[in-house]
């Protein structure tokens, strides 16, 4: 699709300074603009590039003040970053998938129930007494296991494993080699050293409007459900343990991992890498640093970094002194010699 800056800016609300009638087919990121492109002014670092780019069209912010003339389209709005993130919805839409149709590769089973305009890809499997809403699209190798409930409008990539009597609400999107389900990580162990596997009889509840990346793992819970709030977003490589709560609109970067029967509050932001301990409770509004390991109960509103977690002014007054330790050691010894010449000095006299 095709699209020129001032219809851009009337979708935006934005004002357009420079040529309204230019098109741009495609995005980049500014650095890499090139004619036919838009691209967006955000953050402060990349500034210099506005006055190099050679994109069609740049996004900026309002109150931005030019410092010398630009080559590019501008188009003002309110927020850089919110203005491109709709302008990408608004380009996914116009080039959306739409597949229709059951392929006869597929197996489904008669007692299963399928709303309206389902789409459902080659050797995709469809277990007994599931449920599915209108427009959702499963695509192929996608299995889904007896008594499964799947709200209208989700979508579900190549390679998605639901296991039995989960739940999936509406407008849900599942990325390529997500699992929802699986057993828990119970064991108990046994005098002899084994372990005795303890049977997982929950299931996994998804709520509306949930993003997980691809080949993350929602264990299902020991008993009664892991849920997952409506709004949550999941990077990709996520593990999420039996029993976990997490509230509403909750975002995690990838390779967090989520011990069992920790409850995560609404609006957090965790960072990549980031772990949780067991049992624990996280208020809402939490962010944790990439790599925070948080191994204890977590207060609404706090910052967290390092591992353990502790607050982030704590833990940055802390760094301070500890990527100087080396020299801080140095400086010890040295007076430490001093003071026994000093000494040695006058037991001689």
């Amino acid at each position: 699709m095709e699209y020129t800056a001032s219809v851009i800016a009337e979708y935006l609300g934005g004002e357009v300074e420079g040529n309204p009638e230019i098109a741009v087919t495609s995005f980049a990121r500014i650095e890499q603009g090139k004619p036919g492109q838009l691209c967006f002014l955000a953050n402060p670092k990349y500034e210099h590039y506005l006055y190099t780019t050679k994109a069609s069209i740049v996004l900026v912010n309002k109150n931005y003040e030019l410092k010398k003339p630009v080559e590019c389209t501008l188009i003002r709005v309110e927020d850089a970053y919110e203005g491109i993130a709709s302008l990408l919805e608004l380009f996914q839409k116009s080039k959306k998938d739409n597949k229709k149709g059951r392929s006869w590769r597929a197996k489904i089973s008669w007692s299963a129930k399928l709303g309206k305009k389902v789409y459902v890809g080659a050797f995709a499997y469809i277990g007994k007494k599931v449920k599915i809403g209108n427009n959702v699209k499963i695509y192929p190798h996608v299995y889904i296991g007896d008594g499964v409930t799947i709200g209208d409008g989700t979508i579900l990539y190549s390679g998605v494993k639901i296991y039995h009597d989960c739940v999936i609400g509406a407008n849900c999107i599942l990325h390529a080699g997500a699992v929802l389900g699986s057993d828990g990580f119970g064991f108990a162990p046994l005098p002899d050293g084994g372990y005795k596997k303890i049977p997982q009889l929950g299931n996994v509840v998804i709520e509306d409007d949930v993003e997980i990346g691809a080949n993350t793992a929602i264990d299902r819970a020991t008993m009664g459900s892991t849920i997952i709030k409506k709004g949550v977003k999941l990077d990709n490589l996520i593990q999420v343990a039996h029993n976990v709560f997490i509230d509403e609109s909750t975002v995690m970067a990838a390779q967090v991992g989520v011990a069992g029967s920790t409850k995560v509050g609404k609006y957090c932001m965790i960072g990549g890498q980031a772990g949780f301990g067991g049992h624990n409770v996280i208020g809402d509004r939490v962010i944790a640093a990439a790599q925070t390991g948080i191994i204890g109960n977590v207060k609404d509103g706090k910052t967290l970094r390092g591992s353990p977690g502790i607050d982030l002014t704590v833990y940055q007054r802390s760094y301070a002194i500890f990527k100087n330790l080396s020299e801080l050691r140095n400086d010890v010894f040295e007076l430490k010699k001093q003071l026994t010449q000093l000494n040695d000095n006058k037991s001689a006299k």
